[in-house]
């Protein structure tokens, strides 16, 4: 296998329920393992949270994402962001459409200053996403 390089996302809860939005968006194949899969001794009130979730798409996307383990922070914010970009129109219209939708825009999905269209929103996670469509 080759290097890559993918995003992470850890949650606080809702990992079950984001990695499973985000199959829906992206579509591909999903794979989740709870704390209690592994047989050990599991923190309680854990068994059912994901300690690792790893999404795999056709177009070739991989995003992995977890339940924080106890006692370790988690603080979400605006120190990443999460990018699609391409020349499919219609595709990448359809993940924004999906991922804006009970989300909040930032950046309507225009034409922008570059040629491109871009645009960027919070979907409804708390994650952020920027949408970038190549323009030929």
């Amino acid at each position: 296998m080759t290097s890559r390089l993918n995003p992470y996302i850890t949650f606080t809860g809702e990992a079950k329920q984001a990695m499973e939005f985000y199959k829906e968006v992206l579509g591909g194949n999903l794979t989740l393992n709870t704390y209690g899969s592994f047989g050990a001794k599991t923190p309680p009130g854990y068994a059912d949270k994901v300690m690792h979730g790893l999404l795999e798409t056709s177009a070739g996307f991989t995003l992995m994402g977890a339940d924080n383990p106890p006692g370790m922070e988690n603080n979400p914010g605006n120190n990443f962001a999460v990018s699609l970009s391409g020349d499919d129109a219609a595709e990448l219209r359809g993940y924004w459409d999906k991922l804006s939708a009970d989300g909040a825009v930032s950046v309507p999905l225009e034409k922008q200053m570059w040629g491109d269209v871009f645009g960027m929103c919070t979907d409804k996670f708390g994650i952020t996403w920027m949408v970038n469509i190549s323009e030929q």
